[in-house]
């Protein structure tokens, strides 16, 4: 399901705070990680600063998913390592929607530490309206479609308002003419709420649609950067800065280009 955690930040006279765009709002330095006798993270540095979206990109076990549960509190890490400012949301590969309960009630999960009222119902069908599903409120999951589910899931992470949302593969399982509706919906989200984005993908093109600067992890750290050029409706695969740009990106990722059209690299 989507995580929500709760990190309040304060202003100086020690009320909270909102959002200042460009301000850092999760910070790794130095990150490490190991199961058993694999070290997964090696001295990990990330900064991800408030409402910039972020692809962070690797090979099968390179530790992307390990580095977000790093960030979303789901994994300890030693003092100092991992820093974030504000809430936290996070959306997995799995919807993870409790079959117990309806659409509402599952994305009403992100607000239970909130009074139960009618503005917390209203956030909850706000946050569907958002995704499209205002007629599917008080259905069971078991009925929605794989890409019907992922919204739901999305509008859960969303209707807490968060400044980092972390994204785990989300379209990973999605049908071709899903992802393309859900890498625009993601869009809208992104610009009309402005939380910072941490997208956690294998797909290369994906990440040079969808975000502001692309990071590939390669043996437990942050390996390449890129700020990614034009704007998002002006990124053509055939554009000769993005054919350069995914280019550069497969071939930090060992994966020769002329013969990794639409290529998968592989999920961590």
């Amino acid at each position: 399901m989507a995580l929500l955690t709760t990190r309040p930040k304060t202003g100086p006279n020690g009320s909270e705070s909102r959002r200042s765009v460009g301000d850092t709002v999760a910070e790794v330095r130095g990150h490490h990680r190991s199961f058993g006798s694999t070290h997964v993270l090696r001295g990990a540095d990330l900064t991800v600063r408030r409402g910039e979206f972020v692809a962070l990109l690797g090979r099968s076990g390179s530790g992307k998913s390990t580095l977000l549960r790093s960030l979303a509190g789901l994994d300890p890490s030693p003092k100092g390592e991992v820093s974030v400012t504000g809430r936290t949301s996070v959306a997995f590969q799995e919807p993870r929607l409790l079959p117990w309960r309806t659409v509402e009630r599952n994305v009403e999960l992100a607000l239970l530490n909130t009074v139960r009222d009618a503005s917390r119902s209203e956030k909850v069908r706000g946050a569907l309206a958002e995704v499209s599903l205002t007629e599917k409120t008080d259905v069971w999951p078991g009925s929605l479609s794989g890409g019907q589910a992922q919204r739901v899931s999305l509008a859960r992470a969303l209707v807490s308002e968060p400044d980092l949302l972390l994204l785990d593969e989300p379209f990973s399982a999605l049908d071709a003419l899903t992802r393309i509706e859900m890498h625009a919906l993601v869009t809208q989200l992104w610009e009309r709420h402005q939380p910072a984005i941490l997208l956690v993908t294998h797909d290369v093109d994906e990440a040079i649609a969808l975000a502001d600067r692309v990071l590939v992890l390669d043996q437990g750290r942050i390996a390449r950067e890129w700020q990614v050029p034009l704007r998002r409706t002006s990124r053509s695969p055939e554009h000769h800065q993005i054919a350069q740009l995914r280019d550069e990106v497969l071939g930090a990722l060992g994966v020769t280009p002329t013969n990794a059209h639409h290529q998968e690299t592989g999920a961590a």
